[in-house]
């Protein structure tokens, strides 16, 4: 396949959503609400659950599947109160111990007036700072489209896992086009120069795994999810910490 058609793969509307891996992964997820600031943003959804009798954070930028899901979603475009949710969900994750699993498919956060007016940087950039130091295991799975910011802002993980058919970028490929040729159409080159598939990042030490996606993958996941969250029930906080900070230094090196 290439690069855009992977895009376009990403972005397919029959394609699970972060809800369908969590009711697929996981048992008794009980949905969390509100940032206890302004409001519920219900482009992410965040909760408790368990895997394989662990206590677990989840938390997932959400699409949708109909037009009428997708519209309550915002298309996945989260506002900042989204951000602030799911930051105040890890916190509560770092106290009680719990680690924290992150899906995230986005074309990239809500970037309208109102989300501007309330902070939509700084809540980005303060999930970096937390997600960095947070002392409990972190996993982040890009599922679909891994846009900018807005993906960046649940991805600051002990490790960084693709769906093959993801894609994880700064910009769109029609973002991309029409800044360095004023056209659109040519989004299938920009693709190809922004390196955002899966093999790519790899390649880069920007994702740590590629999940290979079948009738298996829910199974395969819920498995690779246990094994990994084991390793890192047997570091103490610093190596952790550590950890995830070596991880993103190795990045370009």
């Amino acid at each position: 396949m290439t690069a855009y058609e992977r895009v376009t793969a990403a972005r397919d509307k029959k394609r699970s959503t972060s809800l369908d891996f969590i009711n697929g992964i996981f048992d008794d997820f009980l949905e969390m609400h509100g940032d206890r600031r302004f409001a519920d943003d219900k482009a992410i959804i965040t909760g408790i659950a368990y895997l394989n009798n662990i206590p677990v954070t989840v938390i997932g930028i959400e699409k949708g599947h109909s037009i009428r899901e997708r519209s309550m979603r915002n298309f996945g475009s989260s506002h900042p109160e989204g951000y602030r949710k799911a930051l105040r969900q890890m916190k509560l994750a770092e106290k009680f111990n719990r680690p924290v699993i992150c899906f995230v498919d986005t074309s990239g956060a809500y970037c309208g007036i109102g989300a501007e007016e309330r902070g939509q940087g700084q809540a980005i950039a303060e999930n970096l700072m937390e997600m960095s130091t947070l002392k409990t295991p972190i996993i982040s799975i890009i599922i679909g489209e891994g846009g900018s910011g807005g993906a960046l802002g649940l991805a600051v993980a002990n490790e960084v896992w693709m769906l093959e058919n993801a894609t994880y970028s700064v910009i769109s490929p029609e973002g991309c086009a029409s800044i360095l040729w004023k056209d659109s159409a040519k989004a299938p080159e920009a693709a190809e120069c922004l390196k955002l598939t899966a093999q790519d990042l790899l390649e880069l030490k920007i994702i740590d795994k590629i999940i290979a996606e079948g009738d298996l993958l829910i199974d395969g996941l819920r498995s690779q999810l246990v094994t990994s969250l084991e390793m890192y029930s047997k570091m103490k906080t610093e190596e952790l910490t550590d950890h995830r900070y070596n991880r993103f230094r190795e990045i370009g090196n």
